[in-house]
């Protein structure tokens, strides 16, 4: 009984002595079906080199490379392999189309780009959220899936 007691009481003082904390996630005021001009890119791709090459270039070359771009308006740039089938999933979400067209214009054609192509096939490219038509057609040759947002909590 003064082991139970004993242990409410640690428990009572350890959350009536603590702040609250709200996560910047709970922070944040969801809404309902209003477009936030985000634009999500998804490649999948496949790859033959070595899982050591592909690792390599994502995280001492490519990932670097975006992540040390300024005002590149990129909110997440993360890759997701599957070792077992030599196949990923590169997710990539720009704060808004303008954000989107002038990154891809720079890397399309770069150095970096050239690389990515040598190492992975893309299987499938789908392009979330709205984009100027101009720079659709600058994915043509990668033929992306174009979808335009409908609805949802964000």
């Amino acid at each position: 009984m003064k082991k139970l007691l004993l242990l409410l009481t640690t428990l009572c003082f350890l959350s009536c002595s603590t702040k609250p904390e709200k996560s910047k996630i709970m922070e944040t005021k969801k809404s309902l079906n209003k477009d936030s001009k985000i634009v999500t890119v998804i490649v999948n791709v496949s790859y033959s080199e070595e899982v050591t090459k592909v690792k390599d270039f994502i995280k001492k070359e490519q990932v670097p490379l975006f992540f040390n771009l300024e005002d590149s308006g990129i909110v997440r740039f993360e890759w997701f392999l599957n070792e077992e089938e030599n196949s990923g999933t590169l997710i990539e979400v720009f704060e808004n189309a303008n954000a989107f067209q002038t990154l891809g214009s720079k890397v399309l054609g770069s150095p970096i780009n050239i690389k990515f192509n040598e190492l992975f096939s893309i299987e499938s490219l789908t392009v979330l959220g709205q984009i100027p038509d101009d720079f659709k057609s600058k994915l043509k040759p990668m033929n992306p899936d174009f979808k335009l947002y409908s609805g949802g909590i964000n």
